[in-house]
């Protein structure tokens, strides 16, 4: 399968195109992002940019994709409705309208977060704005799935950008089998997030949002 993926330079995306290059079943991995991600592969083709909301003059780069692994994301802490709307909404449905119009049927994974609000109508803003996202998602893709992680442990080598959230991993690394006792259906890793989306891809999956234990579960299928 051929995948286009952003976000490979956050933690999450980091984790996915470490699977997707690991993956016999994936033949070419096209990265878009604002910035090299740093990795060299025969699979592997950059699409280096800085607009994000319009994309007309990259349809033909878009095309003949058969899945999108969309990682790109921000976080709602000290930002206001408009602008984490426009950062979240504004951004990942204008990739999503120009795949439906070169690729209709494309796998679009959307890594949206545990605790979403589907209704959009909770009192979390980030929830709501989220929520709305999968739903636009669902409306314009068939294939589009939500996946929804907690807690995400990275693996292979993957590091936060964020300075304090891998001094986080690094504490709680070596508790994980622990943890994953005590609250398994909260936790997946960076490993089974790229193995889910690859699995969805190949062989779909029953329902359109995935928790973490429809994450952990569709990683572990052969």
């Amino acid at each position: 399968m051929r995948v286009v993926l952003f976000g490979a330079t956050g933690m999450v995306g980091k984790g996915v195109l470490i699977e997707c290059l690991e993956d016999p079943r994936v033949s070419a991995v096209l990265v878009v992002g604002r910035q090299p991600c740093n990795v060299v592969h025969p699979k592997l083709r950059q699409m280096i940019r800085s607009d994000f909301f319009h994309w007309d003059d990259a349809r033909a780069d878009l095309a003949g994709y058969d899945a999108c692994f969309f990682c790109l994301g921000v976080s709602s802490v000290g930002m206001d409705v408009s602008m984490y709307f426009h950062l979240t909404y504004d951004l990942t449905t204008a990739v999503a309208e120009t795949l439906a119009g070169v690729s209709p049927q494309i796998t679009f994974c959307y890594v949206s977060g545990e605790g979403t609000d589907s209704t959009e109508r909770g009192r979390s803003m980030w929830a709501r704005v989220k929520g709305r996202t999968e739903n636009e998602l669902f409306r314009l893709l068939p294939r589009a799935l939500a996946f929804r992680p907690g807690y995400i442990q990275p693996l292979k080598g993957v590091r936060s950008k964020t300075g304090w959230y891998q001094v986080m991993y690094n504490l709680l690394a070596p508790l994980y089998p622990a943890l994953r006792l005590l609250a398994g259906s909260h936790m997946t890793t960076t490993e089974n997030v790229g193995r889910a989306m690859i699995n969805a891809a190949a062989h779909g999956y029953s329902t359109r949002v995935l928790e973490n234990v429809d994450i952990n579960t569709l990683a572990a299928r052969s």
